[in-house]
């Protein structure tokens, strides 16, 4: 099978042999439904998203035929690699609805290919469920009636991470992030948090190429400045690199301390906890949370063969969440789907405290600062945090005074 076109099909039974109730009760364009996971499968994300978001997909589709038997037969997963450029994004995603007749779409790490992904959506009328890609301008200036942002956002992050590093006594920082939407967005973001809670930025924040793999200037830089808080927005494999290089140039010893925009379990998994010991961050969910949490992800990992990081879970509940609400909607209408979205409230084992606001389509869930624990700490494999706090749904995201989107 390609590796950038798997497609899964969860069944092999002929379309044409719809089950009689089903068709009698649903009205389903191919008479089916189909799910695109439009992802990184290749790249800096393929670890954190990727295939395990495929696997994610398909077993949400597992579950949701199991306690809808009607839909048997009815559901398919296609995974498509966008390889974190913003052209191919769009080209993908209008391949995949028009050519594989994909339904909605799912995941889109790298926030220019999921601004370019929601375009397309926009224009066929398809809804996007955007988990792992950060930019709140799909909540603001680029929002549209079939998008919605699930999991975290930049201004989640910055609010919880910002606030309580600043908090804390970290009041002085030198901040570098990639510069695409994602990093330039998080920045942003990242700077009003610590002013807010009156810290302070020692000189303008620095942009770095993405990828990169050399961040020695910037570290450099930060040894001269001498901030309290050496500020990093990358992600993924770029953020492993920043801190194994903060690492080696000792800053920690130097009364300089890390300040990370957006940690992945992966990330932590890479390097070793030991090298982010102490590092607070803020995150939609973690594996461990509680037992609930726990059981999904013990299912997962006997699946796939690793623990899930946040984004993959977000992607099974984003799947799950789009399955529902076709079922309500009793169609896979793209304009009816997303009547049954917005309002909808829920809680499953990955969204707390959830309501889908219909106002800019950002899914509100309660998130939490963690604190990262050192490996004398943990009492398990892959026991990465501590949990900090709880920000309820309400206070974890922008408010909708503050909000650009009109649609």
């Amino acid at each position: 099978m390609h590796k950038r076109t798997l497609t899964a099909l969860l069944s092999t039974a002929a379309l044409a042999a719809a089950p009689v109730a089903l068709a009698q009760s649903v009205r389903l364009t191919d008479n089916a439904v189909r799910v695109g996971v439009l992802t990184d499968l290749s790249g800096v994300y393929s670890e954190l998203s990727g295939q395990g978001s495929v696997r994610a997909a398909q077993l949400a589709v597992q579950d949701f035929v199991a306690a809808n038997p009607s839909y048997r037969g009815r559901v398919q997963v296609v995974g498509v690699d966008h390889q974190n450029k913003a052209d191919v994004a769009s080209n993908k995603a209008a391949e995949m609805i028009d050519r594989q007749n994909v339904d909605m779409l799912v995941d889109l790490p790298t926030s220019s290919a999921a601004l370019a992904a929601s375009e397309v959506a926009r224009q066929k009328k398809i809804p996007v469920m955007v988990v792992t890609g950060g930019t709140t301008a799909l909540t603001n200036e680029k929002c549209n009636k079939y998008t919605f942002h699930y999991a975290y956002d930049n201004y989640m992050l910055a609010n919880g991470t910002g606030t309580a590093v600043t908090k804390r006594g970290g009041n002085s920082w030198y901040i570098i992030y990639p510069n695409y939407a994602f990093g330039q967005d998080l920045n942003k973001q990242m700077i009003a948090a610590v002013t807010e809670n009156k810290g302070r930025t020692v000189t303008a924040s620095d942009a770095t190429p993405f990828p990169n793999t050399d961040f020695s200037s910037y570290l450099l830089k930060a040894q001269g400045l001498k901030p309290k808080v050496f500020g990093t927005m990358q992600a993924g494999a770029d953020l492993v690199n920043v801190v194994k290089q903060y690492n080696e140039f000792g800053l920690r010893q130097q009364g300089i301390g890390l300040g990370i925009g957006l940690l992945f379990e992966t990330d932590v998994a890479a390097l070793g906890q030991d090298a982010f010991a102490g590092a607070l961050a803020t995150v939609p969910w973690y594996w461990n949370l509680d037992q609930r949490s726990r059981d999904w992800a013990a299912k997962f990992e006997k699946s796939f063969g690793k623990k899930p990081t946040f984004a993959q879970a977000g992607v099974y509940s984003a799947t799950m969440t789009y399955l529902q609400a076709v079922a309500r909607a009793r169609s896979d209408d793209g304009d009816a789907v997303v009547k049954a979205l917005e309002g909808h409230r829920f809680s499953d084992f990955f969204a707390r405290s959830a309501y889908i606001r219909p106002q800019d389509h950002r899914v509100l869930l309660d998130v939490y600062t963690v604190q990262v624990k050192s490996k004398a700490q943990a009492k398990e494999n892959g026991d990465y945090y501590t949990r900090v706090s709880t920000i309820p749904a309400a206070r974890a995201f922008q408010p909708l005074t503050e909000s650009k989107c009109k649609f």
